[in-house]
């Protein structure tokens, strides 16, 4: 991936976000959303900690931020920089609010490489089970 000069000062932009999360005692993630010709449109931090909030990441507020105040062609046209590769629940909201690009800095492995295991065993799932009931309750939505 070639990033433009614009790319650059934007991306740093997110870097600083983070720094600012850090200091506000969160942890260091920022995101902004761009319009095409570099405008920002919204930033956002990590407020997970002192908004006692486990889903407070930047990349999601921004992702609902998107889904209110932005058309599909508006969102679709409009640039993430964020300071980590967005998560597994970040990116499903991206991909749902439209978004058309995401430029992080930080990729998802290199953070793992930085930070120290979280120790939380993962969550048993299990499925899928009862798929006519819930196919009956699913599919009319769709048609």
């Amino acid at each position: 991936m070639t990033l433009t000069p614009a790319d650059r000062t934007l991306l740093r932009r997110a870097i600083a976000l983070a720094a600012e999360a850090r200091a506000d005692g969160n942890p260091p993630f920022g995101s902004l959303l761009a319009a095409p010709d570099g405008t920002v449109l919204a930033e956002e931090r990590n407020t997970t900690l002192t908004d006692r909030d486990i889903t407070a990441h930047p990349e999601l507020k921004l992702a609902r931020w998107a889904a209110r105040e932005l058309d599909p062609a508006g969102a679709a046209t409009a640039t993430l920089y964020t300071s980590c590769e967005p998560c597994a629940m970040c990116a499903a909201a991206l991909r749902q609010a439209g978004l058309g690009r995401v430029v992080f800095a930080l990729s998802g492995e290199q953070l793992l490489g930085i930070r120290p295991a979280s120790g939380l065993p993962p969550v048993p799932q299990e499925g899928p089970a009862l798929f006519d009931e819930v196919r009956a309750a699913v599919e009319p939505y769709y048609r």
